[in-house]
């Protein structure tokens, strides 16, 4: 397992699991990143992150990446 912010642009993960404190793990819950979920990383731009999950877009900073597990 690595942290998916160590991920580079074009690489595709499964989610295995998602560390942090639990209002941390719920929010990225309630934007898609759960444990079994495929995420990919789009492309990566000042510390930020635009991952496409579920269909969907989303940015996150290098820090929150860094608590999801592929």
């Amino acid at each position: 397992m690595v942290p998916l912010g160590m991920s580079h642009v074009g690489e595709t993960g499964i989610i295995r699991k998602i560390t942090g404190r639990d209002d941390v793990r719920q929010h990225l819950a309630e934007l898609g990143f759960v444990v079994g979920e495929e995420v990919t990383v789009i492309n990566e731009m000042g510390g930020n992150m635009i991952l496409s999950i579920k269909d969907s877009r989303i940015a996150l900073d290098k820090t929150m990446a860094m608590r999801i597990m592929v």
